[in-house]
C-alpha cells in the first residue's frame, strides 16, 4: 500500500540547479548582488511597517489585506531569488530581476493567500513559532532567505554548506548535487516559519524539508 504524501503547506519555495555553473563566479557574486541589497534594505523596512499594517486588520477583520499580502509576499519572492543566486544556494548564474512580481526564473516562491485568518491567533503565533525559530536560525543563521536579512549574510548550516558547494565547484568544475537538496529544504523550513510569524497563513509549520 502506498504511503500517503502529506498535504500541501500554503507556503513554499522552490529551486531548479541550473547548470553548468562557473567556477569562480560564486568568488564575486556579493559584490555583483550589492544593487539588489540596497533595494531589499528599503523592502525590508516597508515590509516591517504593512506587517504591522496587517497584524491591525487582521485583529478587526480577521482578513489580511489583500494589496499589502501581495506586497510581503512579492518582498520574499525578490529575498528568495537574490539568496538562490548568491549564498543561500549557488544554485544558478543567471542575474536576478529587479521585481517584485512573479516571473520566469529557476527560483520560485508560492504563498497562497489566505480568504479569512484566526484574529486571535496573532497573539500567540510568536510564541508557538519558538520551536521552528530555534530550528531555523541554527539553520540560517537567524534569518530566512525569503523576509530576512540572509541574502547578505554568511551564516548558519545553510551558509557553511554553500561555502562547501563553492570550494567544490570551484576545484571540480561540478556542483555537489547531494548538497543542493539539503539547502534547499533548509530554506524552505526558514521560509515557512517566518512566512507563519509573520501572520501569513495560520497552519502551523511541518517539521520537514520537503514541499
Amino acid at each position: 500500500m502506498a504511503e500517503a504524501k502529506p498535504a500541501p503547506y500554503p507556503v513554499n519555495i522552490t529551486g531548479e540547479l541550473q547548470e553548468p555553473l562557473s567556477r569562480w563566479l560564486w568568488l564575486v557574486k556579493w559584490i555583483l548582488l550589492i544593487p539588489h541589497w540596497l533595494v531589499l534594505v528599503f523592502l525590508t523596512v516597508a515590509f516591517v511597517f504593512t506587517s504591522i499594517c496587517a497584524w491591525f486588520a487582521i485583529l478587526f477583520t480577521g482578513k489580511y489585506p489583500r494589496s499589502l499580502f501581495d506586497f510581503n509576499v512579492g518582498v520574499g519572492r525578490w529575498c528568495w531569488r537574490t539568496g538562490f543566486y548568491g549564498y543561500n544556494a549557488l544554485g544558478t548564474d543567471k542575474y536576478p530581476p529587479f521585481t517584485l512580481d512573479p516571473v520566469e526564473y529557476s527560483a520560485k516562491l508560492t504563498v497562497d493567500y489566505p480568504e479569512n485568518l484566526n484574529r486571535w491567533l496573532i497573539f500567540v503565533k510568536w510564541f508557538l513559532a519558538i520551536p521552528h525559530l530555534i530550528i531555523a536560525i541554527i539553520l540560517t543563521g537567524g534569518a530566512s532567505a525569503s523576509w530576512g536579512k540572509s541574502e547578505w549574510s554568511f551564516g548558519g548550516v545553510v551558509g557553511i554548506l554553500s561555502f562547501i558547494a563553492g570550494i567544490i565547484l570551484l576545484v571540480t568544475g561540478k556542483y555537489p548535487k547531494g548538497l543542493f537538496p539539503i539547502m534547499l529544504g533548509m530554506n524552505r523550513w526558514a521560509t515557512r516559519t517566518y512566512a507563519y510569524f509573520f501572520l501569513m497563513t495560520d497552519k502551523y509549520p511541518p517539521f520537514r524539508f520537503e514541499e
